[in-house]
């Protein structure tokens, strides 16, 4: 170990949340987390938000010789979106063939199940500023020429101060 450092440079979590993740999503479900997590910039906004790439189910080869077969990809989505989903597989099926880099998906199968959703975080209340600590950030943003710039940062200023106690 010599000219190496016991301590690397620092790693962002989500590099290594996927570097675990990703070969077991693709063990279990034949899918990679690349296409999960970039799943609204494939479908859409609207899409994603009632459904999520469940699993890529690939075609058994017998053996090596035989033909490649595309793979069927499972989508679960909630109640209507099933509808919306249906009427768009076509297009969905071309983006996630781009995104992949090849013609890996044939057909889509829909699942309709509850989706878990993502709890928001409620907004922090943030308490009042007081008189020396508004003259505070006026006078550090004072030198902003643009005023919506400076009402921006005005405001920004407010919330950072307002959420310390």
């Amino acid at each position: 170990m010599a000219g190496k450092r016991p301590f690397g440079n620092p790693v962002p979590v989500s590099d290594l949340a996927t570097g675990i993740l990703d070969p077991m999503l693709r063990k279990r479900a034949g899918i990679s987390i690349g296409l999960v997590q970039s799943w609204e910039e494939i479908v859409g906004e609207r899409l994603a938000a009632t459904s999520r790439p469940e699993k890529i189910q690939w075609p058994r080869r017998l053996n090596e010789d035989d033909p490649f077969e595309p793979a069927v990809l499972v989508i679960a989505c909630e109640g209507m979106a099933a509808l919306h989903l249906q009427h768009q597989t076509g297009e969905v099926i071309g983006r996630v063939n781009a995104f992949l880099g090849f013609n890996a998906i044939g057909r889509i199968r829909i699942l309709q199940k509850p989706l878990a959703r993502p709890q928001e975080r409620p907004r922090p209340v943030l308490r009042p500023l007081s008189a020396p600590e508004k003259e505070k950030v006026a006078k550090v943003v004072s030198p902003v020429e643009d005023g919506d710039l400076r009402a921006s940062l005005e405001r920004l200023g407010a919330t950072v101060l307002g959420r310390k106690r």
